[in-house]
């Protein structure tokens, strides 16, 4: 019976060993996205895309206007058949320009979200490389909804990674 005792004693006194021998850290996940600057760089580039597109497409809404209030202009001089016709051309144009905006709208969101994609999972195997190398049992993630309510100081490694994952891309 003092066997029994004696190991179930030597079992509980490892696992406890074993329990505070694990490495914890957590990461802000917010942080690294925003100040990895692959990403940084990938935002700055989707950004502009977007503007030169909105851009481009504000002009052709302008001509199209333009077009637009010509029309009128001239449309109480011009006999019933050919008001029509050119109403429905204007039309036509009009619905080619907003199909023409949605496409190009949603080639610009698909190809950052590809990329930021892409980004994201860079990241978190480049934290789970990092957690092995550095002996790590556990890495938490952290962001805005704050998944972790507390978390003894030193546990943070955010900028460490950041800056291993930032030089890493030099």
């Amino acid at each position: 019976m003092k066997k029994i005792l004696l190991m179930a004693l030597v079992a509980t006194v490892m696992q406890s060993c074993n329990q505070q021998a694990e490495k914890t850290g957590y990461i802000n996940n917010t942080k690294v996205v925003t100040d990895y600057t692959v990403m940084k760089t990938a935002q700055e580039k989707w950004t502009k895309r977007n503007e030169e597109l909105r851009l481009e497409l504000e002009e052709k809404a302008k001509q199209f206007q333009s077009e637009v209030q010509g029309f009128q202009n001239i449309s109480k001089s011009m006999n019933k058949a050919n008001q029509e016709k050119k109403q429905n051309e204007l039309l036509a144009k009009q619905q080619q320009l907003q199909q023409e905006q949605q496409i190009r709208i949603k080639a610009i969101q698909d190809g950052s979200q590809k990329e930021i994609d892409s980004i994201i999972t860079t990241v978190k195997d480049y934290i789970r490389e990092y957690g092995k190398k550095n002996g790590y049992t556990y890495i938490y993630g952290d962001n805005e909804s704050s998944n972790i309510l507390y978390a003894k100081e030193g546990l943070e490694i955010t900028d460490k990674v950041l800056e291993e994952l930032n030089s890493s891309d030099k």
